[in-house]
């Protein structure tokens, strides 16, 4: 399964208790189809008192199964929480973005939506420019705009 159709077939579960376990997400879940693997972060600190961060991925063999379980355990309880279950959104990369380590500009997807080639260039420097070599005015056309309200008849 490629990474893109391994994302459709993703749910987040969020607002998990801490009492909440694989098992437990399993066991919830499974109705909604077969379950590839689900994923429950563990807490980074290590003085935490919570055994995980509060949510999970539950991957499914199949995308439909993914968005009915979205649409049935979406806002529902478990273990005394209400349940955020939604889509899951695949990680931003390391490298691309506003939090990279690499310039913007010197990103390749950057470069890709932002160039432009020598023909619009052309045409953008040839339309601010007028037949004598002078930018147009911007004030032209603005003659008897001094007088606020209607125009007379």
């Amino acid at each position: 399964m490629t990474d893109s159709a391994r994302w459709k077939a993703t749910v987040y579960v969020g607002g998990l208790s801490s009492y909440a376990t694989t098992s437990n997400l399993h066991d919830a879940f499974i109705p909604f189809g077969e379950i590839a693997e689900i994923s429950l972060p563990k807490n980074d600190h290590p003085n935490a008192t919570e055994p995980h961060r509060g949510f999970a991925y539950v991957e499914y063999e199949d995308a439909d199964d993914a968005k009915e379980a979205i649409d049935n355990m979406d806002q529902s309880e478990f273990f005394g929480r209400v349940l955020k279950v939604s889509a899951a959104k695949p990680p931003k990369s390391a490298n691309e973005g506003l939090g990279s380590k690499t310039a913007v500009w010197e990103q390749e997807g950057w470069l890709a939506k932002h160039a432009v080639d020598d023909e619009d260039r052309l045409s953008a420097d040839g339309a601010q420019a007028t037949g004598d070599g002078r930018a147009e005015d911007p004030m032209q056309g603005l003659e008897g705009l001094d007088v606020a309200g209607p125009k007379p008849m």
